[in-house]
């Protein structure tokens, strides 16, 4: 039973009873009927465990040039800004609990495109929401939930500084960022500016400055990516996050870290906590910031040969 049946029925159920409730106590049959339905319709509700979670839904709009106050917006500069925002949702979507190959079909492709389904109120833009929610309890985020708050982050941080820009970039997908740059060049070129809000968040741009400065700080020669190789100890594992803190033996300092899709199972990290180990991880830096750390692969504790 998916988000929708489940609100239908809690809708039919309380309409039945409202109107049972009202019926004369001698209309027996009329009753016997209305019953007989809420029994089928708490039948079916108490074969679910617990209550489907919504679909993700969120919001953009947009302002500038192509825009006409609330009333519409050109059809091509509209097509081309959503086709970008979409992709970078579905991308962000297909790259959950896997890397993705530089090219070819996303995966599950149909399963994490969105619907539009109506316009957005103020400022001329869409409302959306994921095509059919996944399978899943209420309390837990699908692949599409996650990337559209993925892509507030990393809105916001194209506008902060270097530090929450590699904080975002680290560890997220190459073709997902493409996509965003797309989305940002549809906007500067067409000299628009855009607002995504998604649940209690929501992020913009004041003008088309500030959506060129983006772009130019995700231009691949600000981007800097090499492979280190750190001696030293896990302090600690937090896997439903993919977070890592690795004591450098060195110097001591203690880092953070990303673990990316490529680790099957983090929490086994857990396990050999303070064990001396070599890893291998991918260090990003934009700019002057600070690098960010991304561990791809599961290391292999063994005993390490003497330099």
């Amino acid at each position: 039973m998916n988000y929708r049946d489940h609100k239908h029925l809690m809708a039919e159920r309380d309409a039945l009873r409202s109107t049972l409730e009202r019926m004369p106590e001698d209309a027996v049959i009329d009753r016997m009927s209305i019953q007989a339905r809420l029994n089928r319709i708490d039948f079916e509700l108490a074969a679910v465990a617990r209550a489907p979670r919504p679909p993700a839904s969120a919001r953009i709009t947009f302002r500038g040039r192509p825009v006409i106050g609330s009333h519409g917006v050109f059809a091509e500069f509209g097509l081309q800004a959503m086709s970008a925002f979409s992709e970078t949702v579905t991308t962000l979507a297909a790259a959950q609990g896997r890397s993705l190959a530089s090219m070819g079909p996303l995966p599950n492709r149909e399963q994490h495109q969105l619907l539009i389904t109506g316009t957005a109120v103020g400022s001329f833009g869409f409302e959306v929401e994921e095509r059919e929610p996944e399978p899943a309890l209420f309390d837990e985020q699908s692949s599409v939930a996650l990337a559209l708050g993925q892509t507030v982050e990393l809105l916001r941080s194209v506008s902060g500084n270097d530090d929450e820009l590699t904080e975002a970039v680290a560890g997220t997908d190459q073709r997902a960022i493409q996509r965003l740059k797309m989305l940002l060049e549809v906007l500067a070129e067409n000299e628009a500016v855009c607002t995504l809000e998604f649940r209690d968040r929501s992020v913009g741009f004041r003008d088309v400055g500030q959506v060129r400065r983006g772009l130019e700080r995700l231009a691949q020669e600000n981007i800097h990516e090499d492979e280190q190789t750190l001696y030293g100890e896990f302090q600690g594992v937090l896997p439903k996050r993919r977070t890592f803190e690795f004591r450098i033996a060195a110097d001591g300092e203690v880092i953070v870290g990303k673990i990316a899709a490529e680790v099957d199972d983090p929490g086994l990290l857990n396990q050999h906590l303070h064990r001396p180990i070599d890893i291998t991880v991918t260090a990003t830096r934009l700019g002057q910031g600070r690098p960010r750390f991304v561990l791809r692969q599961m290391p292999v504790w063994a005993e390490r040969t003497a330099q």
